[in-house]
């Protein structure tokens, strides 16, 4: 069963685009695998607590992933 795992920033993402990473990695999957894989295919969109996670040893928020790179 093809599974695919989205790790993203809690509140990020409304429903509406959930659903968009669920169809569209479901869809790659049966572009790769045929269409047997529709029905199998597990998406899992995980919303992660604020300061849940960090690059290179550094804590991220939602509020630094949203400032824009000129601020």
């Amino acid at each position: 069963m093809p599974f695919a795992n989205f790790k993203v920033p809690a509140g990020s993402l409304d429903e509406k685009q959930k659903e968009e990473i669920v169809t569209r990695a479901t869809e790659l999957y049966v572009d790769i695998y045929g269409e047997r894989a529709r029905a199998n295919t597990m998406v899992l969109v995980e919303e992660v607590p604020d300061g849940g996670w960090g690059i290179g040893g550094n804590v991220l928020t939602l509020a630094m992933l949203e400032q824009s790179p000129d601020a």
